[in-house]
């Protein structure tokens, strides 16, 4: 592991966590503050369906900007969308003003745009064997958020009373904010000009390729899953009858299970390959689901969020590793915009549709709803295994 590997792995690690500190206590909220300005309930997750089209259609441009101007420079402009969206939200909490909390959701979602790229950055000066478990270690400082966002949400979110969850909204400011300082210190070389213009393979050829196919269905399954049953939760928590507190409580351990695979699931991928990974994933999605159209009762939401996290550890991560197989350094920009593209679209249309069916048909269907893409993401992983056991012709 040869510097600056360390250095940055442990620098973009922090970063990692401070955004998903904001990032989780946003998830947690943001439908329940919604409701306090709708009549109709069921649009309380248009914000987090719009936040999720914002970070799709951020990632790819977002991926380019930094390949001309570096890394910390894309993402120091990242973190300041991000200040500007949860401030905006705090004005549309005080001013009741849904349209404007829309808005805010749109930065907000830009900002992950740009943050979504800390795992690839680990990679840029990480060698072949240990680019998978560089990503893996950089998104384990998730598991900071998980123990640390839901108690600042019990403790912030009538900080601001009477105007219920403002006061979260100023905690994501201070998070999201101190992501600056650690930028200061991750060193990445910067673009050369003759990189910033030679850009490779035709990208028509590069995403028709069977291991971009895989690696990408894998992880937009994974964290479409993820991120449908996980907007749908705290509304049908409220609608069980359990407090906010019950809520962030389920959520905490939902990130536990997101985060703590972090630590071990790059050794799992080079010991036992990526592809069984992939498939374990698959599996902790569908045992998930089974979990939570067993019952309502509160151990079924904590096991069913738990399992959901770590099926979308496995396939997100192992998609993100599978994928740095498929082009050549010069093609990265590129591909990884466009990779993270369509997994923010899943992820957008997930939760656009989350709040609309959890309002009309209620937790059950919310869950059955994944299991035919889940189908897909196995059936595809099972095609990548057979073509490669398949002897050369």
């Amino acid at each position: 592991m040869p510097d600056p590997t360390v250095r940055n792995v442990r620098l973009l690690a922090g970063c990692q966590a401070f955004a998903n500190i904001a990032m989780t206590l946003n998830m947690t909220v943001t439908a329940l503050a919604a409701m306090t300005m709708l009549e109709d309930k069921g649009w309380a997750t248009a914000p987090l369906g719009l936040q999720f089209t914002a970070t799709m259609l951020t990632t790819f441009p977002a991926s380019l900007l930094m390949r001309r101007v570096g890394r910390r420079a894309g993402f120091a402009i990242g973190t300041g969308i991000g200040v500007s969206g949860a401030g905006l939200a705090i004005a549309a909490l005080f001013l009741g003003n849904f349209v404007l909390f829309c808005l805010a959701a749109v930065l907000i979602g830009s900002f992950m745009g740009f943050v979504s790229f800390f795992r690839y950055a680990a990679a840029d000066t990480a060698s072949e064997a240990f680019k998978s478990k560089a990503i893996s270690l950089v998104l384990a400082g998730g598991v900071i958020s998980a123990v640390v966002a839901p108690t600042l949400a019990d403790r912030s979110f009538e900080l601001l009373a009477p105007v219920t969850f403002a006061g979260t909204y100023v905690v994501m400011v201070m998070f999201v904010a101190a992501i600056w300082a650690l930028l200061l210190f991750v060193q990445i070389p910067a673009p050369s000009i003759a990189k910033s213009k030679d850009t490779g393979r035709p990208l028509k050829q590069i995403v028709s390729n069977r291991v971009f196919f895989v690696a990408a269905a894998g992880a937009m399954i994974g964290y479409g899953a993820m991120t449908y049953v996980m907007t749908a939760t705290p509304i049908a928590m409220l609608a069980c009858g359990y407090l906010f507190t019950n809520t962030t409580s389920v959520i905490q351990w939902h990130v536990l299970g997101m985060f703590v695979p972090s630590f071990f699931t790059g050794h799992l991928i080079a010991r036992f390959g990526v592809l069984q990974i992939m498939m374990v994933g698959a599996g902790m999605l569908v045992a998930a689901v089974l979990v939570n159209q067993s019952g309502i009762e509160l151990m079924h939401f904590y096991a069913g969020l738990v399992l959901l996290g770590l099926g979308w550890n496995f396939l997100y991560i192992g998609g993100s590793t599978l994928l740095t197989q498929s082009y050549h350094p010069l093609e990265k920009a590129k591909v990884q915009g466009v990779f993270d593209t369509l997994i923010f679209a899943t992820a957008a249309s997930g939760s656009i549709l989350a709040g609309m069916i959890q309002e009309i048909s209620g937790w059950q269907t919310v869950n059955q709803g994944v299991l035919p893409l889940i189908a897909i993401a196995i059936g595809l992983i099972v095609w990548m295994m057979f073509l490669q056991r398949r002897p050369a012709s």
